[in-house]
């Protein structure tokens, strides 16, 4: 049986023990608050470990280093907030097209720019998707617990090596900053995913470091392989990893970046229901405002007003299948996110069946309440 620690702590420091258990061995990131105790926590821990911490000069080459030491076979991370995160985006979609596994712990906070660096928002959701140009594809999760940010940490890396692709963490100050009892179980090697390798034998000639022929990557050898000469590019390429500027290469490329996250969402998508059996309204939410719609949710029933959450963990790709089975159930929906609304448009594409789809908003820097959430629900 796997030993349990149990350890009072914050949500960024269960991340780094998360990483590390998942198989995380190198770290290279700027600080930025309030995701720096991502970072303080790589610098002591990743060396007890085998793993290298590295402090760059900004986000911009962090992010490039984290991308180099992937190609050379680590399983890499970085942490970031707001205007970090921004300047890490040319090159979350290099990440992409080279087909790059990495995880990247994104903190968010109030904004833009510099905004209110310590106050939690959770404003990031569109940047997440479409932060990097061009057409493609990205997975996101969004932890609402300590204990999430050490088991999703698992679930991060493991799709991203399986999908060979960068994943977001979407976590956001207080979950960051929140503490709590932390169960920290070693995880055995067969719920850990490694990046597939090739088959014994394959020759140069024979090797494709790249397969647009199906919904799943091709294996990944690590760059320097002794027999195998791996090819990678930012351009539009070929199967060989050689420049592919051709219409018909580009539109395989594009089509088979995005394909092998929606044709494999049901493998990545995970929501929690909370008292969704009976419910006649419900709240649709994530990460801290989660927590907010959960006690909302108590507080209703408690009023004789039979309510339940949808919670999204997974946050990209959007969970539409689970979504529009809450919209055909019930006659209102509340959408409980800190900005104006992200999360609450993306919904109202999907409702097709004649629900109410409400908003509660905070953009304060304070942590949206439940009377917030069921005061929006309640309006007429």
């Amino acid at each position: 049986m796997a030993k349990v620690i149990k350890k009072f702590i914050e949500g960024n420091d269960a991340c780094v023990d998360g990483a590390i258990a998942a198989g995380a061995r190198f770290y290279a990131g700027y600080p930025i608050s309030p995701s720096s105790e991502i970072a303080e926590g790589a610098a002591r821990e990743m060396p007890k470990h085998g793993g290298i911490y590295i402090q760059m000069e900004d986000e911009l080459s962090s992010m490039n280093a984290l991308l180099g030491a992937s190609l050379a076979g680590k399983k890499s991370f970085t942490a970031t907030s707001g205007p970090g995160f921004t300047l890490m985006q040319e090159n979350l979609g290099l990440g992409i097209m080279s087909e790059i596994p990495c995880v990247l712990y994104v903190v968010m906070r109030s904004g833009p720019a510099t905004g209110a660096a310590t106050k939690p928002a959770q404003a990031d959701i569109m940047q997440a998707r479409w932060g990097t140009h061009g057409d493609h594809n990205i997975i996101a999760l969004s932890p609402s617990s300590v204990q999430d940010c050490y088991d999703l940490s698992l679930t991060a890396f493991n799709l991203a090596e399986k999908y060979r692709t960068p994943v977001l963490f979407l976590s956001d100050e207080v979950i960051g900053h929140l503490r709590e009892t932390c169960r920290e179980r070693e995880f055995a090697p067969e719920e850990i995913f490694n990046r597939v390798q090739p088959a014994p034998g394959t020759t140069q000639e024979e090797f494709r470091p790249y397969d647009f022929s199906g919904t799943m990557p091709a294996p990944m050898p690590a760059v320097g392989d002794r027999n195998l000469l791996m090819r990678t590019t930012g351009s539009t390429h070929d199967e060989k990893g050689e420049f592919g500027p051709g219409p018909a290469n580009i539109n395989k490329v594009t089509h088979y970046l995005t394909d092998k996250i929606d044709k494999n969402v049901d493998d990545i998508t995970i929501v929690r229901e909370y008292k969704m059996e009976d419910a006649e309204v419900a709240i649709i939410s994530f990460g801290c405002s989660a927590r907010s719609s959960m006690s909302a949710v108590d507080i209703l029933r408690e009023k004789g007003v039979k309510a339940g959450l949808l919670q999204l963990v997974t946050i990209w790709p959007m969970p539409e299948k689970q979504i529009r089975e809450v919209l055909q159930k019930v006659s209102k929906v509340v959408v409980a996110e800190m900005n104006l609304g992200q999360l609450a448009k993306e919904i109202r594409s999907f409702n097709d069946y004649g629900c109410k789809v409400l908003q509660a908003n905070r953009t304060d820097g304070v942590l949206i309440t439940p009377q917030q959430i069921i005061d929006a629900l309640e309006e007429k």
